[in-house]
């Protein structure tokens, strides 16, 4: 599988964030940024720009944020590239350096395929400021093929370098990932499609495998898969599958070891079935992060049973 083409996006302490609040402690973030450097990775999410007008900063991790002066705590210049994601309707555009002046090359700009209008306009201010730009159209398995292929029209007139399938709810399977990935190659030429799955159904690294098959060059993945609730495809994964000589193993398997074992064990992320039933039924996780935190007393037939008869009313 060795096209040099393939890039992968690291978004351990991005997505990761999503279970504990962002509040990852500096010298973690450090030994994951530069683990990931000598591995060859790519590039390496950090976190979310978010307006501290909308989320008080008392109430999350620095990563919430991104600071400038946060940034560069953790990361050095390298041929490992630094990336943010942006959400739609939650950043201040003031807050925003030109890039000549910051260690981040890659804003990800992350929207509903409604706000698809917002995310192009967010785009395109990044875009002026210098930096590289993704749209990650979220929840993909919730959108109408109709808006689908709106949004994807509007986005081939734009000029950003990346476009992103996301699996948000790890519902999707092979099949149609196979499907998705050849539409946003057809309506994209010219742009790089990437791909981002969830593992509710332990099916993050075979959709993963399987987009590249269809000629995506973006892969997302996390280290341990650690993500919001059953996380990610795991970056452990895909750097021993891909046969690319610039990356090694070697450096993850350290950091896991030093690091996330023992995360693991307190935030729970990964394969457990209050997720594998959200993704079974292409839901939002949220109800099963809570279930899963608070030792809900719940019975598994009574939280599926619970979220089927959402759907009927």
């Amino acid at each position: 599988m060795y096209r040099p083409e393939i890039k992968i996006v690291d978004c351990t302490i991005r997505d990761g964030g999503l279970m504990n609040d962002h509040r990852f402690e500096k010298p973690v973030v450090k030994a994951v940024f530069g683990a990931l450097a000598e591995a060859g990775v790519d590039y390496v999410e950090l976190g979310y720009k978010c307006d501290k007008k909308q989320y008080p900063a008392k109430d999350f991790g620095v990563w919430k944020f991104c600071d400038e002066a946060d940034l560069r705590d953790v990361a050095h210049e390298c041929d490992t590239k630094v990336s943010v994601m942006a959400d739609v309707g939650r950043v201040d555009y003031d807050d925003f350096l030109p890039a000549k002046d910051s260690i981040v090359t890659l804003y990800r700009v992350a929207t509903y395929a409604k706000e698809i209008d917002k995310a192009i306009h967010l785009g395109n201010h990044l875009k002026g400021l210098g930096y590289e730009v993704a749209v990650n159209i979220m929840a993909v398995s919730h959108v109408l093929e109709p808006d689908l292929d709106e949004a994807l029209a509007q986005l081939a007139q734009t000029n950003f370098e990346f476009i992103y399938l996301v699996d948000s709810f790890g519902y999707l399977y092979c099949e149609q990932i196979q499907y998705l990935a050849d539409k946003y190659i057809s309506a994209l030429p010219g742009k790089t499609i990437g791909i981002h799955c969830h593992n509710n159904q332990q099916l993050g690294f075979a959709n993963t495998i399987e987009a590249i098959i269809r000629g995506i060059n973006m892969l997302d993945s996390s280290i341990y898969g650690m993500g919001r609730a059953a996380g990610n495809c795991n970056t452990e994964l895909l750097l021993g599958f891909l046969k690319n000589p610039k990356y090694d193993i070697r450096p993850v398997l350290d950091v896991i070891e030093a690091h996330f074992v023992e995360l693991h064990k307190k935030l729970k992320w990964g394969y457990e079935i209050p997720y594998m039933i959200v993704g079974n039924l292409n839901k939002h996780p949220r109800s099963a992060m809570a279930m899963v935190k608070d030792g809900s007393t719940q019975s598994f037939r009574e939280y599926f049973d619970k979220l089927v008869h959402e759907d009927e009313v």
